[in-house]
């Protein structure tokens, strides 16, 4: 916290004295709000108003409303402010000669004070507004509505009561939280001063209540189950686990509703839906959350083509009421943003017949037992992805699908007929008994919802749940669990139907444009910020540190916020790690510079923690004018004596030392590490053609850098084997990771 940010809060809570000196209560009990600012505006803006030289003698009570100022300015005998409430903001005005303030004469209270100022009692209403009201406070105001002479509509405050004080002063302007994490921690400051995202999170609201209604026009009954389940049944996904205290046994959040909405049909409902949240301690980025929002219903003596026709109808209901353009800008995982037609009726795209013709696989063929065999098989045809290792036959067909098929599907489409083990509570074709009656709806690659025909034989559901807890047997923790109570339930009937499922998140993030799945959550979960104190500098000369450093010591205030904490902590502030660079620092320090913004495009690209890896990269060289040409002293003895000065926890350093892996022996093990030793090389190649070419980076393609790697005269110093890290490490191609280094070195 800054001195001028102190200073200011220690004003602000000196007024609150000063306050209850004078029998004005800071914090009111209520108030009769008679009047939204929006009707206000409605009633009064085109109407014929008296003149304000007629009213300020004697007005006539004609509104009552609170709000927040937003603006304050005084002129002599008149002052003006902004009051803004949930609807809209208004101009008011005080006048000094008929302007009053409501106490309460007969308040009770304990605190007791000499006055010092004897103008504080005798303060009037207008001096007190001029002195003690504040910018962000609260107040509430009641009198007549006129026009100025620029035809702006104002209320003329004849009598004002205060509701609440703000402590804390912000900007008149929101550019101070420029920072994203700031917004998303502090989203109550961010809805009051920007008003699209105010407005974002209404029609979130009124999107809710569309969504009711369409279902209540279908008939569904709204039911609530439990979060906690003894099972973590229902999909393929990581539960979240905890502990019940009073049954002393482990559950699990659930990560679906399906199984409790199921069993509803099981007792005599026949159309029931849930809105609420589901849970997967899984990844984070900007379109996975770890908690999330669905819709989830189960219509009795339905099918999943039936649900088809339901998504088609309850897109048109959604769009047509919310009054939503059918065509929207939607961007793909690279985030290039594509136009995308909502118009029904959709496209159909069998699952099982693109994905054999896009891999050259019969997906259809494998078992559970022959994850080791799919495994190789994809990989013969030269298709990989992160962590097929340890994925079991399910997994892998999934991946395999995401990786062939659904980056290709733009428009809306539907996807189905899916292989009988991706499945375990889907219905088998009766066509095909190699596929299940099931189905996605596609937009852009994002998944948008998923239904499918239910399996209501219980002896081949509790069959399908005996080959997933095989797959978790291996490890695989994707593998749907076993649920003993839901195949009990079915043993007593369970009558034909369909679920349905939709992601909440996904379809509002593509309704209102936002490229992130926190960005239509209002208060999203984020790791717990840490302040560091003051972090001292062991050795090093202060003299030419700049502001911040004192005694020795650098002011930590300023703190680098990140989320990768308990490994990291005390992790240094980007002052500190810019005063460092800059003392040692001189022919590398470009190169450092220069390609540290990789690190922090790909950390955005991946929702990681963009400081820890953008201080990473401007460190990760930081001894190299410092050892000459002995590449065998790199990240040993003066490294470790620079990296002292700063006090870092001794993963920190690992993690810099593991881009030479094969001179310091620290294993690659981390994703922070991974692209550390994936970027080092290719980046500072691709600089180096960059330098060759008039114009720079601005219209830098791979084939340029590809040319150039073949050319070994050029650059003979980089390692053409460490270019293609990636590939190696991350098992992205390197023409994908080239052309990702490019977009960040341009921006």
């Amino acid at each position: 916290m800054t001195e001028a940010y102190q200073s200011e809060r220690e004003v602000r809570i000196s007024k609150v004295h000063k306050m209850k000196l004078i029998w004005v209560v800071p914090y009111a009990q209520s108030f009769d709000k008679t009047h939204l600012i929006w009707d206000i505006i409605q009633t009064y803006q085109d109407k014929q108003l008296r003149d304000i030289n007629d009213i300020i003698p004697a007005p006539d009570k004609q509104v009552q409303t609170a709000g927040r100022v937003m603006l304050y300015r005084s002129h002599g005998k008149l002052a003006f402010a902004k009051l803004l409430d949930s609807t809209d903001q208004i101009q008011i005005m005080f006048h000094k000669d008929n302007c009053k303030i409501q106490k309460f004469e007969n308040w009770e209270y304990s605190y007791v004070a000499e006055l010092t100022d004897p103008d504080w009692e005798s303060m009037s209403a207008y001096k007190f507004a001029e002195k003690l009201l504040d910018m962000w406070d609260f107040i509430w105001i009641s009198w007549e509505v006129f026009h100025t002479h620029k035809w702006e509509l104002t209320i003329f405050v004849s009598q004002f009561k205060f509701l609440s004080k703000c402590i804390r002063w912000l900007p008149e302007k929101f550019h101070w939280l420029h920072d994203q994490e700031d917004l998303y921690r502090k989203r109550y400051l961010d809805m009051t001063m920007n008003p699209e995202t105010y407005q974002r999170f209404l029609f979130k609201s009124k999107f809710y209540q569309t969504l009711r209604e369409f279902y209540t026009k279908e008939w569904f009954t709204e039911i609530q189950t439990s979060i906690l389940w003894n099972a973590a049944s229902g999909a393929a996904a990581k539960p979240f686990i905890t502990h019940h205290n009073d049954f002393d046994t482990d559950l699990y959040l659930r990560i679906a509703f399906e199984t409790s909405l199921k069993k509803a049909t099981v007792g005599r409902f026949e159309k029931v839906f849930e809105i609420w949240q589901d849970f997967r301690n899984e990844w984070s980025d900007p379109s996975h959350l770890q908690e999330f929002t669905q819709v989830e219903h189960y219509a009795v003596y339905r099918n999943y083509e039936d649900n088809m026709k339901f998504m088609e109808k309850l897109i048109d209901y959604i769009f047509d009421k919310l009054n939503i353009s059918r065509r929207l800008k939607v961007k793909d995982k690279e985030w290039i943003e594509k136009e995308v037609d909502f118009t029904t009726p959709r496209e159909r795209v069998d699952y099982v017949a693109w994905v054999n013709k896009a891999s050259w696989l019969d997906i259809t063929q494998y078992t559970m037992d022959d994850a080791d065999k799919l495994r190789a098989d994809i990989q013969s045809k030269w298709i990989e992805f992160p962590w097929m290792d340890d994925m079991w036959t399910t997994t892998l067909i999934d991946y395999l699908y995401k990786k062939v098929l659904r980056p290709q599907i733009i428009w809306p489409s539907f996807i189905y007929n899916y292989p009988k083990i991706m499945q375990p509570l889907a219905r088998i074709s009766d066509i095909n008994p190699n596929i299940v009656e099931q189905f996605q709806l596609i937009v852009n690659w994002r998944e948008m919802c998923k239904a499918y025909s239910e399996l209501v034989d219980p002896l081949l559901q509790k069959a399908n749940f005996d080959e997933q807890a095989q797959a978790a047997a291996q490890w695989d923790q994707e593998a749907t669990a076993s649920d003993d109570d839901f195949v009990t339930a079915m043993e007593y009937g369970m009558p034909p139907q369909s679920w349905f499922g939709m992601w909440i998140e996904r379809i509002l993030a593509i309704i209102t444009q936002q490229d992130n799945l926190r960005d239509v959550i209002m208060f999203p979960v984020m790791k717990p910020e840490i302040t560091n104190a003051w972090l001292p500098l062991s050795k090093g000369d202060t003299a030419n540190a700049g502001e911040g450093f004192k005694e020795n010591k650098i002011d930590c205030s300023k703190k680098t916020e990140h989320t990768d904490i308990s490994p990291y902590w005390p992790l240094p502030t980007l002052e500190q790690v810019h005063w460092l660079v800059d003392k040692y620092l001189t022919e590398t320090k470009k190169h450092c510079e220069d390609v540290a913004k990789v690190m922090k495009y790909f950390a955005h690209k991946l929702w990681q923690d963009e400081d820890l890896r953008y201080i990473a990269w401007l460190l990760h060289d930081i001894d190299r004018d410092h050892i000459g040409k002995n590449a065998n002293a790199h990240l040993w003895e003066q490294f470790e004596k620079i990296m002292a000065e700063l006090n870092v926890h001794q993963i920190f350093i690992d993690d810099l030392k593991s881009h030479y892996t094969t001179h310091t022996w620290v294993p690659v093990d981390s994703l922070l590490r991974k692209y550390l030793i994936s970027v080092d090389e290719l980046a500072s190649f691709v600089v180096t053609v960059a330098i060759m070419r008039p114009t720079w980076l601005s219209d830098l393609e791979f084939s340029s850098v590809k040319k150039k790697l073949k050319d070994k005269k050029f650059a003979a110093w980089v390692d053409r084997t460490e270019v293609q890290n990636c590939e190696k490490y991350l098992n992205i191609p390197l023409e994908e990771f080239t052309v990702d280094v490019i977009k960040a070195l341009q921006e």
